[in-house]
């Protein structure tokens, strides 16, 4: 049986996980708002016409923020067609996704929406179609007090308090070619700097994120980084990035082994970030929002293959197998060990398009998929301190990487609880992984600690959960024990694990 071992100090610490990176993402985009979380008339609606049963699943998963209204809808949404009397919202085209858009839920309908699920408003700001000055209005409607033309307006609306959103996008994937009002790296970060400045001048605590590459493959990547930081470096907090990972080959030990493509991602954008502070001669270092991340593959341009212009459509409503579950999880893990320069981070998405909470269409029963599992787990658990732990694993090489590792794993730390916990991922689809690690550092010597607790994600590689019919669930595991300081574990094939570990220190 293969073993892999992972060497921890609680004394060498990365970085302390910030919560924003438990956050994600709902856009105008098939049955995410419509039929997802919004079903006026359904028997859960609350009084605005949300659903209580799907909010109850987003609070379970304790999500910080949620990033909206998009997305490549953001491109070419107005703001305004969205606020004000219902009656009176005009019906727009969605050229994003060739649907029609209502505007039934807007601005001032999220924001409550988002208050009820115990979450932050994050807005995207329209760099596509619009500029300096829309993306200034919609600030001035949400965060001014009182006294000003939209800030009346929204008071008008019934919201007589500001929203308050801290956190704001600047346009979205603007390096994209699909993107409505794509542009060079020169034209975006002009403009991304321009409307930064102009909105500090009216709101100086927001926090501003520029977009970055919309994916590690994109042919501008990374020089696009360097040309947008080059105008924005001193007046963003954030550069984003975005990527799905997917099973291109069809080959499981491919797949599996794709969140090595996010390390490298990730750490190439920094290298880009730190080369322009270097030029700058700057004290700031930049920090990264990986405000678009997930599995994505099966439903990729199915807006292309369905009559256009229907209101919310079946769209991107990926079904998650287990192997999906398994390569999400190493991507969350990936996350969790750039810590350090990864501050926020977005799930996309949450319900129903690609996402790990599903609704029935017409109104039918909430469900969970099989992603929904690790994201918990690092919800819940992940809220700690992030060692810099080292692993010893077998590795096993595919049609397109070599050494890759059967053991993905990240180890946080919780000094007040003196609690350890290890998300682990086994990549072999066959065989066991036994795992072990060394806790004397943590205190007591051969008396540290005790295996609280062993929670296992699990099952055939292809099985996926469905309404009524959620087979792929965590169990709670025995055998995993802490024996002369020693923790001893046994990882199952094709599996997500997450070991709690009360220590001695």
């Amino acid at each position: 049986m293969r073993e892999a071992i992972i060497h921890l100090d609680p004394a060498y610490r990365l970085a302390d996980v910030p919560k924003e990176l438990f956050g994600s993402f709902i856009e105008h985009l098939g049955r995410a708002v419509y039929d997802g979380i919004y079903c006026p008339g359904h028997p859960w609606a609350d009084g605005q016409g949300f659903r209580r049963d799907v909010l109850d699943a987003i609070r379970q998963l304790q999500v910080p923020l949620i990033r909206y209204p998009g997305g490549n809808f953001a491109s070419g949404y107005r703001w305004e067609n969205g606020v004000g009397p219902k009656e009176k919202r005009p019906v727009r085209p969605d050229g994003a996704w060739r649907s029609r858009e209502s505007n039934q839920v807007g601005l001032n309908e999220f924001a409550g929406f988002c208050q009820s699920a115990d979450a932050e408003l994050m807005m995207t700001v329209n760099l596509g179609t619009r500029g300096v000055q829309e993306a200034c209005d919609l600030l001035e409607y949400c965060n001014l007090p009182g006294g000003t033309y939209f800030s009346d307006m929204r008071i008008s609306h019934g919201a007589e308090k500001p929203h308050g959103i801290k956190y704001w996008c600047l346009g979205n994937e603007m390096d994209g070619p699909w993107q409505t009002g794509h542009k060079t790296a020169e034209e975006y970060g002009r403009l991304a700097a321009e409307t930064a400045r102009a909105m500090r001048k009216l709101d100086p605590s927001v926090r501003l994120t520029a977009a970055g590459s919309s994916n590690p493959y994109m042919p501008t990547f990374p020089q696009w980084e360097a040309t947008v930081l080059e105008h924005t470096y001193e007046d963003i907090d954030f550069l984003s990035l975005h990527q799905y990972l997917g099973n291109s080959t069809g080959d499981m030990g491919d797949f599996l082994a794709q969140s090595l493509t996010t390390d490298r991602f990730i750490n190439d954008a920094v290298a880009a970030c730190d080369f322009v502070q270097a030029k700058k001669r700057s004290k700031k270092r930049m920090m990264l929002s990986f405000d678009e991340w997930n599995v994505w593959y099966k439903t990729m341009d199915q807006e292309q293959h369905i009559q256009p212009w229907q209101f919310a459509p079946p769209l991107l409503e990926e079904r998650y197998t287990m192997a999906d579950a398994a390569v999400f999880g190493t991507m969350l893990i990936t996350l969790l060990n750039h810590a350090d320069r990864v501050k926020m981070a977005c799930l996309a998405q949450l319900v129903n398009v690609i996402a790990p909470i599903m609704t029935e269409p017409g109104g039918g029963p909430v469900w969970r998929q099989s992603i929904f599992w690790p994201f918990l787990h690092g919800s819940l658990y992940g809220r700690g301190t992030v060692l810099r732990a080292v692993a010893d694993s077998p590795k096993y090489d595919s049609a397109s990487f070599t050494d890759v590792p059967y053991l993905e794993s990240a180890c946080v730390w919780h000094e007040d609880t003196k609690e350890l916990d290890i998300f682990a991922v086994n990549r072999s689809a066959d065989e066991p992984l036994v795992l072990d690690c060394d806790l004397a550092a943590f205190g007591g010597g051969k008396a540290a600690g005790k295996a609280a607790e062993h929670l296992a994600l699990y099952g055939p590689a292809e099985a996926v959960n469905g309404p009524g019919r959620e087979v792929l669930k965590p169990r709670v595991m025995s055998g995993a024990e802490v024996k002369d300081g020693q923790l001893e574990a046994q990882l199952p094939p094709l599996s997500w694990n997450v070991l709690r570990i009360q220590t001695g220190g």
